[in-house]
């Protein structure tokens, strides 16, 4: 006994205290030393530890001599020779030869210590004993240990102190410490979209699933780690940085601030072997002051004073007797009572239940309470449902033996499923691991070997899910594949489908339009930057190869929009933009910078080649015009004018140089295709669709539009007036706007040639032809004439039936015209007149020349059935059908001076009606004679003159 009481356990076992900082190669040097010897048992602080261990000892000393003992899992072949345990799981009395306790500085932890500090003090090997920790441990050993050998490890790399850093900022192969769940979730969330995701690693996840993670990261497939603090108990890593996102926990019952030895377990991870590492912190994490980074650097940490203490000897005699007992306080000063453990806490609850405190009355019984207590919480629901299951296995296992089962199936079937996203895997994997738990104890269940395997299946495929959870939701595969090879300046290999869809690597990165990458749509920030980088650069052999298939395709595969872009298919590949010669039009190559000028150019050239040709196919007329010598004088002049309006103006704009021009110039210019309208002045070569589309986006350029000008439909004769927009909008497309509509040029002067054999001052009426030259309805043909400067008188008058199918060509001769349809004349239109109609009578339908007698009684009898008719429906039926017909009258209401002059539609110049022209001047007074003056030679009719045929007639009088 040494002060207060303390018995010490003398033996004849060696007892070693191996301590030192992070990667000493501490464990490495246990496991050798176990090997040793013919048996031994190893506990470690986490199952996934203890199954890193596992691993190792069963490839150096096979399966069938090593067991894996966890509070979830055994592994335990016939005979075994070394034990991988959790310390909680450690056997006692098996004499191995020898014992190691890992992370023995583990002792000082409120929730886990009184057990570490029972196995130290409690459990020893035959031959040889060590414990492996920290520095800060080696006062309370000598303490409370005799004879203790200590061993001091250096650290084999330096651990320097790399203030903080941004995440975005962060070196490959790092890891990044929070201690939640929300931070570990948050900070991989944005290590995905920055750096192509990040592994994750929490001491919650099952060892399959923590296994699949780290396997991850160590095969390179991510470059960055996020976990909790319990990649500081000994997991080897290949880390080279490790950055704190927070300062603090939750230790289960308060938030607290992390010691140095804390903080200096988890950066520790840094550096493997002689590898140097860093440490730093990283986003909201304060920096460290210089003292707590200088210490953590050097390893210095005030020593552990005094370590968790629970009673090893409890009294199982009654329930209150064990809670005394647990509830012992320790006599050594350099023990702590250590606060009520979560066993203690449910064996308290339980026993309230009457029918458990009841059943608790021997021995036996309460020992097998107190084993039942001890099943960990791995719900975390809530203590009142973790004592509610535990009462409820006890009572099984009282009154039965074994849990029923029944109802153990349902509790473990109801956990198989693979639905839900991470949260609903983790809460399924935390409550299968209370009957993986069950399951291990010996005796708990019927047919031990069926339950656990049962329970440990379910593990997997949860374990399983929850990776590929975690993986889909945490790593983007395709964004970490590209920045690895990038950093490591490795050759990116691209594939292009005919879709133009391209792979780097295998991985979907985007699609080549043209010469233009777009990235994924789904990559966004940081992730599309990377993807656009890492393609460009694998895609620029395809640019090359790409811009030869471009330059000798054929000017059938591109074309130009109405926008003046161009396209290649069905991809944009450049714009047409201004320059000094509007038929000279310079083209812009949408190509990527990395693809290389050589490329620019070649798009470029090739553009350019094939919008110079589509110019020259379409205004073929003008340019052979503009470009013919014999052309001289006020013809040269007036074919300059065309070609600077390409090929249509209006003649109300160059009425003094038509005037000027005599006989022989506009004879050379109709050489040309010239023809000299009442309205317009044009080339019909060039009011055909290809090159009215081409002249309005000419114009549109030339002028500079931000919203070039639509070209009209082809083949439609007139169109809304609202479809012009800016000016010479409706010239340039070909059009005239009059009224509501425009009407295309051609069209309209073959209208006038109608117009003029009408008379205009009695008034005419619209005729078939008007109709369909125009492709209108009657009051729309309405709308244009007055649109053109006339007026419309609006009546109606009874319909003109056509005459009987009977009767002779004479009669129907002697029948007035009718009047002309309201519908637009058509083909449609002409087919009707030949076909009967209701009131057009057949053979078989009786007329007022046909005898009442030969017509059957009963046929002209009225129907005794029908309903009389009222006389409001007599009279309507009497009354004859009516029709709306127009009066058209050359003249209209004056409009507005200055709305006159904006729009320009009134025709300069009167149209006369048959008869000459009109013998009054201006406003009806009679001309002045004029004085005799020298006959002046006779000019040439002009056959495009409105009265060319009158003035023709009284030529050929005279």
């Amino acid at each position: 006994m040494r002060a207060r009481g303390l018995e010490r356990i003398r033996l004849m076992s060696k007892i070693i205290a191996v301590l030192g900082p992070t990667n000493t190669g501490k464990t490495h040097y246990a496991i050798e030393r176990m090997l040793g010897y013919r048996s031994g048992v190893m506990g470690f602080p986490l199952r996934l530890l203890a199954k890193e261990v596992y691993d190792k000892v069963v490839k150096a000393r096979g399966a069938l001599n090593v067991a894996l003992v966890t509070g979830e899992e055994r592994i335990v072949p016939p005979k075994p020779k070394y034990w991988i345990c959790t310390v909680e799981a450690m056997p006692q009395d098996i004499g191995a030869e020898f014992v190691a306790i890992d992370e023995i500085q583990l002792c000082a932890d409120p929730e886990r210590g009184h057990i570490f500090t029972d196995r130290m003090l409690h459990t020893r090997g035959v031959h040889e004993t060590v414990f492996l920790g920290a520095h800060t441990m080696r006062g309370v050993i000598a303490a409370l240990i005799e004879d203790v050998e200590f061993l001091d490890r250096r650290r084999l790399s330096q651990l320097t102190y790399d203030g903080s850093r941004k995440i975005s900022r962060l070196k490959p192969r790092s890891a990044i410490v929070g201690f939640s769940v929300d931070n570990v979730y948050a900070t991989a969330e944005l290590l995905r979209r920055l750096k192509g995701g990040a592994a994750v690693v929490m001491g919650a996840l099952s060892p399959r699933t923590r296994n699949a993670q780290v396997e991850m990261y160590q095969n390179g497939e991510v470059d960055y780690l996020v976990a909790t603090d319990a990649i500081g108990m000994g997991l080897n890593l290949d880390l080279n940085h490790v950055a704190f996102s927070a300062l603090s926990k939750f230790d289960g019952r308060k938030m607290r601030d992390l010691a140095p030895n804390e903080l200096a377990q988890i950066a520790g991870r840094a550096g493997r072997g002689m590898s140097d590492g860093t440490f730093g912190v990283t986003g909201d994490a304060p920096s460290l002051d210089e003292g707590m980074a200088q210490a953590i650097m050097e390893h210095r940490f005030t020593p552990i004073q005094r370590i968790n203490w629970r009673s090893h000897d409890l009294n199982f005699a009654t329930v209150d007797a064990l809670l005394a007992s647990l509830d012992v306080a320790p006599t050594h000063e350099r023990l702590v009572k250590a606060r009520e453990a979560d066993d203690a806490r449910t064996l308290r609850f339980a026993a309230e239940d009457d029918e458990v405190f009841a059943r608790a009355s021997d021995v036996a019984s309460i020992r097998l309470l107190w084993d039942v207590c001890r099943i960990p919480d791995f719900r975390s629901i809530s203590p009142s449902e973790h004592v509610q299951l535990i009462s409820q296995i006890y009572n099984f296992l009282h009154e039965d033996g074994a849990i029923p089962n029944d109802w153990l199936a349902r509790q473990i079937d109801r956990l198989d499923r693979p639905d839900g996203d991470i949260d609903a895997i983790s809460k399924r994997l935390a409550y299968i691991r209370t009957w993986t738990y069950v399951a291990q104890r010996r005796g708990w269940v019927k047919d031990e070997g069926h339950w656990r395997a049962e329970a440990q299946s379910v593990e997997d495929r949860l374990s399983d899910v929850l990776h590929t959870r975690l993986t889909q939701r945490f790593v983007d595969r395709r964004t970490s594949v590209l920045l690895r090879r990038l950093n490591q300046k490795e050759a990116l290999l691209a594939n292009v489908d005919d879709k133009g869809d391209v792979t780097v690597e295998g991985e979907f990165v985007g699609r080549l339009e043209g010469f233009r990458f777009r990235p994924d749509q789904n990559a966004s920030g940081q992730e599309a930057k990377t993807l656009k980088t890492a393609s460009l650069q694998a895609l620029v052999p395809h640019f090359h190869l790409r811009a030869d298939k471009f330059y000798n395709a054929p000017d059938t595969e591109i074309d130009f929009t109405d926008q003046g872009g161009l396209m290649w298919g069905t991809d944009a590949v450049g714009k047409i933009v201004a320059s000094e010669d509007p038929y000279r039009p310079r083209v812009m190559a949408f190509v990527d910078d990395l693809a290389g000028q050589d490329v620019v150019d070649k798009v470029q050239r090739r553009l350019q080649h094939f919008i110079d040709r589509k110019i020259a196919a379409a205004f073929e007329p003008l340019l052979t015009m503009k470009n013919d010598e014999t052309l001289t004088g006020l013809a040269r002049g007036f074919a300059f004018q065309l070609f600077e309006n390409f090929g249509v103006i209006r003649r109300q704009d160059v009425a003094d140089d038509v005037k000027a021009l005599d006989q022989d110039a506009r004879g050379l210019l109709r050489k040309h295709g010239v023809r000299f309208g009442q309205f317009t002045i044009f080339l019909p070569l060039v009011l055909k669709p290809a090159p009215t589309r081409m002249r309005v986006l000419l114009s549109s350029l030339a002028q500079g539009l931000d919203d070039f000008i639509a070209p009209p439909p082809a083949g439609v004769v007139t169109v809304p007036s609202t479809s012009f927009a800016g000016p010479k909008a409706d010239t340039m497309s070909g059009y005239r706007i009059a009224g509501e509509r425009a009407i295309r040029v051609d069209m309209l002067e073959r209208l006038a040639d109608l117009l003029r054999a009408q008379d205009t001052r009695a008034g005419f009426e619209a005729n078939a032809d008007m109709l369909s030259i125009t492709g209108t309805t009657l009051e729309q043909f309405a709308d244009l004439m007055q649109g053109l400067g006339y007026s419309a008188e609006k009546d109606e008058r009874a319909k003109v039936k056509a005459a009987p199918a009977s009767d002779t060509a004479v009669e129907a001769e002697n029948v007035p015209d009718a009047a002309p349809s309201q519908e637009a004349g058509s083909e449609a239109d002409a087919q009707t007149a030949d076909t009967p109609t209701a009131d057009t009578p057949t053979a078989d339908t009786p007329t007022a020349d046909t005898p009442t007698e030969d017509v059957p009684a009963e046929e002209t009898q009225p129907d005794q059935d029908a309903a009389p008719q009222s006389a409001t429906e007599v009279a309507a039926a009497a009354a004859p059908e009516m029709e709306v017909f127009y009066t058209f009258r050359w003249g209209r209401r004056p409009e507005p001076r200055q709305e006159r002059r904006t729009t320009g539609d009134k025709p300069r110049g009167k149209p006369h009606a048959k008869g000459g022209q009109n013998a009054k001047g201006p406003k009806g007074k009679a001309k002045r004679p004029q004085a005799a003056r020298p006959p002046k030679p006779e000019k040439k009719i002009d056959p495009d003159n409105p009265f060319a045929a009158a003035l023709m007639g009284l030529s050929q009088k005279k």
